[in-house]
């Protein structure tokens, strides 16, 4: 277990409060959670509370299914959100949190992800949640 840290910024032309509600809705979630070529999104659930579950099934084309699960720390709408992220890839106890700012009638976006198991694990990961944001904008 490592201290390994990574930063994804992407400027949204939407509103905070929607891209916020974008994270905590399944439907949603199935739409934009996609971090790389090829990737579907097969189940997902979401409970938006602090202290609920989600569950956000990613499936790649050679690998199958590949759960990534994790429990709401931080709920604050259209400002913060903070959870912690479980999958196959990644550490056990590994967090992300969203900083949302509105800016130039969108949003800044500023996406942190803490505690990886090595480096090849967090630049896999940098790259995904880059695509993912992407994807996100598109889905808005």
């Amino acid at each position: 277990m490592t201290e390994l840290t990574m930063e994804v910024s992407r400027h949204l032309p939407h509103a905070p409060e929607r891209v916020f509600d974008a994270w905590l809705d399944a439907g949603m979630l199935a739409k934009f959670m996609i971090p790389g070529p090829g990737m579907t999104v097969g189940e997902t659930r979401a409970d938006p509370k602090v202290g609920g579950a989600f569950l956000i099934e990613m499936i790649a084309p050679d690998a199958g299914a590949i759960p990534h699960t994790g429990e709401y720390l931080e709920i604050d709408r259209a400002t913060r959100l903070k959870f912690t992220w479980n999958s196959p890839f990644g550490s056990q106890d590994s967090e992300v949190t969203l900083d949302l700012t509105p800016k130039d009638g969108g949003t800044d976006l500023k996406l942190t992800h803490v505690r990886f198991p090595s480096e090849e694990s967090r630049d896999n990961h940098q790259n995904g949640w880059t695509a993912i944001l992407e994807t996100l904008e598109g889905a808005l």
